[in-house]
């Protein structure tokens, strides 16, 4: 059922079919998220399928006031202003963009890796294949400024979570804004992104998987159990926070090249310095993979120098 969705979707020119492919995306993944019978499973699956549900209303609605307008079906003749504008708050409910961002880490803390894999990566491509499809005709302030909030939103949610799922969901809210932010410019570039992200993002998830790693006290030991896996994981982790030498770079240089060219260096230097944030996060994790402890205050009042004085008659 999920292959038939993604594929319906997008493979369609038709809104109705679009939307029937998102429907049946949806309803594929409720079985695997409450998989478990956790209560928080059930809660995670709940949450879920009413966001995708109003976001799927949203999208049938835009494109039935579009038709009203226009006389076209026609994904690719998305003319109407207010239509273009429902569609992108739908499509950013369906991905998790901020401010709709809040059911994500949510869903992801409440089911498994696995699953989780799913959700960052499968379930985001229908939606983001929409994008591509009516990126000329859509709101570049309202993408842009919902890509800049996604960016902060992701990193200073990330900072202070222990849970691994939580921190790879807002990860996933923060690279989301770094592909809406290019899509109306250059629609390319925003798919590039998202499959190098998918690539990097299951290395991830399939590592944690097999450490059974959900939180970061596990990762911390991970090294002596597998250490071979542990330093795949910190380069994995370092190229999702985007450093020079490794893959996750390329896109956010391409994408801060192309803001340049559209005159747009100062929305360019924000999310720049915004992903210093996530960033911040990322090092955490590799720290916690790498060595055991992170540097971090210490909350006890510690002497620095022992009192070495014994009294005679004790024992050493």
């Amino acid at each position: 059922s999920l292959l038939l969705g993604t594929t319906i979707t997008i493979s369609s020119n038709h809104w109705i079919m679009a939307w029937a492919g998102l429907e049946i995306n949806t309803l594929a993944v409720l079985p695997l998220i409450s998989k478990s019978h956790h209560p928080r499973a059930i809660e995670a699956a709940t949450k879920y399928f009413l966001i995708q549900s109003a976001a799927s209303a949203l999208v049938l609605f835009s494109s039935m006031t579009n038709a009203w307008h226009t006389g076209q079906w026609d994904i690719s003749q998305m003319t109407h202003p207010i239509s273009c504008l429902v569609l992108t708050t739908a499509l950013a409910m369906k991905l998790g963009l901020a401010p709709f961002h809040f059911w994500f880490p949510e869903v992801l803390q409440g089911s498994s890796l696995l699953t989780g894999l799913l959700l960052s990566t499968a379930m985001k491509f229908p939606p983001i294949t929409l994008l591509y499809m009516t990126s000329p005709s859509l709101n570049p302030t309202l993408l842009v400024t919902m890509a800049i909030l996604s960016v902060a939103m992701g990193g200073w949610m990330g900072l202070n979570q222990t849970q691994t799922r939580k921190i790879l969901a807002f990860s996933s809210i923060s690279h989301l804004g770094w592909m809406a932010i290019i899509t109306v410019y250059s629609p390319k570039l925003a798919l590039m992104n998202f499959y190098l992200y998918s690539l990097m993002t299951m290395t991830v998830f399939l590592s944690l998987n097999s450490m059974k790693a959900l939180k970061l006290s596990t990762l911390m030991t991970s090294w002596t159990k597998t250490p071979a896996m542990s330093a795949a994981l910190m380069l994995t982790l370092l190229s999702l926070a985007g450093l020079p030498p490794l893959t996750g770079f390329l896109p956010k240089w391409l994408i801060i090249q192309e803001l340049t060219k559209q005159e747009m260096a100062l929305t360019a230097t924000i999310i720049a310095l915004l992903s210093l944030l996530s960033l911040f996060f990322y090092l955490r994790l590799a720290y916690c993979t790498a060595i055991t402890l992170p540097p971090h205050t210490m909350n006890s009042m510690k002497q620095w120098q022992t009192n070495k004085t014994t009294n005679p008659m004790m024992a050493t």
